[in-house]
């Protein structure tokens, strides 16, 4: 029988995504091993190589490449495997190409894993949070996806930056999908417990609507406007993996807008979306019910729906199965 190493991780693919998750763990001092894995296997050994050498500055671990065989203890097996984002193309578009990755990826982890965490960071995150849930055949608290926590902390990010505070004193949630439809979910939005449109009023800020909405767009447009500008995203959602993985090497408990798959809240099925969720050792441990108006609740039906209609035109019947 393998006992998990709970500090221990793999992260599956090597591209700019899983480069940087892995020197922010390395920092981060989580983990005593990282193993890296990625279809072409010198990218692997030369990141590896390239973090190691960096290891005097930071605390002792190993950090190696290596193959599926390698993860059969690890606790936390992040899957950044994919095609990237091109500009002008949507999370969306990606969709068909990664599917097929994951297809090929998600049973070569199943087949030595089964007791570790599965988080998805490969996008389109939702559909491929849900098409790693039917591949792996785990529990689903122990599959989910960053979600929209890098969304929600942009927003954080924005919303300081308008108001003149600490963003780490913002508490708001983007939430449904990560990607076009995603929502701000404004009518719980607060800081340090005061209403946000309360706390705008205290900094001389009346015009609500517009302002809002502003921001809403430049959440949701930010990784277009990156990849138009550098090509890829990379550093941000690295931060983000590193943050979902102290929440569960540390089982803080911690409130993270993960994507999950839903069963039933807000009358959402079938599908992974982001919804505040705690995090903590066994993966998702629960949902946290926030308080939407009727538009939101709308919108994050709609946002289901948009996901429901490409996980049916792209897995069929499948997946149904």
């Amino acid at each position: 029988m393998i006992i998990i190493n709970s500090r221990k991780a793999a992260i599956v693919g090597c591209g700019f995504v899983g480069s940087a998750s892995a020197f922010a763990l390395m920092e981060s001092g989580l983990f005593s091993e990282i193993v890296l894995i990625d279809a072409d296997r010198n990218k692997a050994e030369g990141e590896a190589l390239d973090i190691s050498h960096g290891l005097p500055f930071a605390k002792p671990m190993q950090l190696y490449a290596g193959s599926y065989e390698d993860i059969s203890d690890a606790a936390v097996i992040i899957v950044t495997a994919g095609a990237g984002q091109k500009p002008g193309e949507t999370r969306l578009d990606l969709v068909k190409k990664n599917v097929g990755i994951f297809k090929s990826v998600i049973p070569e982890i199943a087949k030595y894993n089964k007791e570790g965490i599965l988080l998805v960071v490969a996008n389109p995150v939702d559909i491929l949070t849900y098409t790693a849930a039917r591949l792996s055949g785990f529990p689903k608290n122990r599959v989910f996806g960053s979600g929209t926590v890098l969304d929600s902390a942009r927003l954080k990010y924005l919303l300081g930056e308008h108001l003149g505070v600490d963003s780490r004193s913002v508490h708001a949630f983007i939430i449904g999908e990560h990607g076009d439809s995603e929502i701000a979910a404004w009518s719980s939005a607060n800081v340090s417990g005061i209403p946000l449109h309360n706390f705008c009023e205290m900094r001389g800020y009346f015009n609500h609507d517009e302002a809002t909405q502003k921001i809403a767009e430049d959440v949701k447009n930010s990784a277009y406007e990156i990849i138009e500008k550098k090509r890829a995203t990379y550093y941000g959602i690295a931060m983000s993996v590193r943050r979902i993985c102290e929440a569960i090497v540390r089982d803080e408990k911690s409130i993270l807008p993960v994507s999950s798959i839903q069963d039933g809240n807000y009358g959402i099925s079938g599908v992974a979306l982001s919804m505040p969720a705690i995090v903590g050792k066994n993966g998702v441990e629960g949902l946290v019910p926030i308080n939407l108006n009727e538009p939101e609740t709308a919108a994050l039906r709609a946002s289901a729906d948009t996901l429901r209609k490409v996980i049916d035109d792209v897995l069929g019947e499948e997946q149904n199965a």
